[in-house]
């Protein structure tokens, strides 16, 4: 999971300016708002929105926001989105998903495009890399809820596939069909997780040197700022010294 887990540092770093703050939250409380629609209003009794919720508390986005996000749902004003996924190559042959959340097709398609061809990549068919990740739960806690054998056992005993443990927290991998019960299981041991949610999980890593590393996370940083992308995942693998240059 390590093309995961620095992509994931990076954006987190990006994430905690008060300058995208808000665009956060909007992204936040869109995909609360949908899993509400999808589904019943009670994350203990809807996952998806459950783990949208643990994703707003993570970013503390405060309880009034979530509620009304909740509450959109069943109003009449409430938008309709489509839930779209786009697939690219980067630069170096780094294979892209992108979902997103749009109530213009046109419009995200385009502005994705138009991000993939100004970083030196191309969009592709629906289906052409995603063959290469695997779309798995993933449950995170932070490492002092347990120690790295505790959780072990733990993740094991309720199902899970894989876990790995790093300064960064405790990373429990499942079945899409496993996530709620695993989650549910590991939470009544340890507490709230800090993430449940559904991933695009790479199945291999490219290591790419810095010039391609470079746009690539230009490329991820100008999806992860558009308004109708909710997520970007990526198989690559870049130096430590381009992580803390991009991450200053």
């Amino acid at each position: 999971m390590a093309g995961h887990s620095q992509f994931k540092n990076i954006m987190h770093k990006k994430g905690k300016q008060d300058k995208i703050r808000s665009k956060i939250f909007s992204k936040l409380g869109r995909e609360i708002t949908v899993a509400a629609k999808l589904g019943m209003p009670d994350p203990a009794m809807n996952p998806r929105l459950r783990a949208a919720v643990l994703a707003a508390r993570a970013e503390n986005m405060p309880k009034d926001n979530i509620e009304r996000a909740i509450k959109k749902a069943s109003g009449n004003d409430s938008e309709n989105y489509d839930e779209v996924r786009y697939e690219g190559y980067a630069p170096g042959g780094v294979a892209v998903i992108v979902e997103a959340l749009t109530d213009n097709r046109n419009r995200t398609a385009g502005e994705v495009r138009s991000f993939f061809t100004k970083s030196g990549g191309s969009l592709a068919e629906t289906g052409a890399v995603s063959f290469m990740f695997d779309h798995v739960g993933l449950v995170e806690f932070d490492t002092t809820v347990a120690s790295e054998d505790v959780m072990m056992e733990a993740a094991i005993e309720a199902g899970a596939d894989d876990v790995a443990t790093t300064e960064d927290g405790h990373e429990i991998v499942t079945s899409m069909e496993n996530l709620n019960d695993v989650s549910k299981a590991l939470e009544a041991k340890f507490g709230e997780p800090r993430t449940s949610k559904i991933i695009w999980r790479p199945q291999n890593t490219i290591k790419v040197d810095d010039e391609a590393g470079e746009k690539i996370l230009k490329l991820v940083s100008n999806l992860e700022e558009n308004d109708d992308v909710q997520n970007v995942y990526a198989n690559f693998e870049v130096s430590d010294a381009l992580l803390a240059k991009m991450g200053e």
